[in-house]
């Protein structure tokens, strides 16, 4: 009966407070009131409760770590718009720069060679977008 107690005043701060570790001290208190319902010890409820408090925590921190590292799957903002084609508009080259329609919108952009010049019409790449400008390819 006290372990059962235990896992719920261990399920209170984990709702409060959100860390996870007390949602595991709470499955680990649960586990040592099964350990007590079989007819386990105190030794062994208590042996119980640690193991699986610990092997949880352990096994969640690492899941968690391994999520963390993970770079995302879907680009958003400036990312999205590097490596997209865009259509010049306006004359671009790598000085006084020109317009091209991007993703529906039109960019001021110039080009990441100095030496080229892209005439509307050509279809160019995205390669960096620095401030508002997209540099292009």
């Amino acid at each position: 009966m006290w372990w059962l107690i235990a896992a719920v005043g261990l399920g209170i701060p984990l709702v409060v407070t959100a860390m996870p570790e007390f949602g595991m001290l709470a499955a680990g208190a649960v586990a040592g009131a099964v350990t007590a319902a079989l007819g386990g010890g105190t030794v062994a409820q208590f042996l119980v409760f640690a193991a699986v408090s610990v092997a949880l925590i352990a096994v969640v921190r690492s899941l968690a770590a391994r999520q963390r590292g993970q770079s995302p799957g879907l680009a958003s903002g400036i990312d999205a718009l590097k490596g997209r084609s865009a259509t010049v508009l306006e004359r671009v080259d790598g000085g006084a720069g020109g317009r091209i329609k991007l993703a529906g919108e039109i960019w001021s952009a110039r080009a990441l060679d100095g030496d080229r010049i892209y005439e509307p019409g050509q279809q160019v790449d995205v390669v960096d977008i620095d401030g508002a400008t997209a540099v292009v390819i």
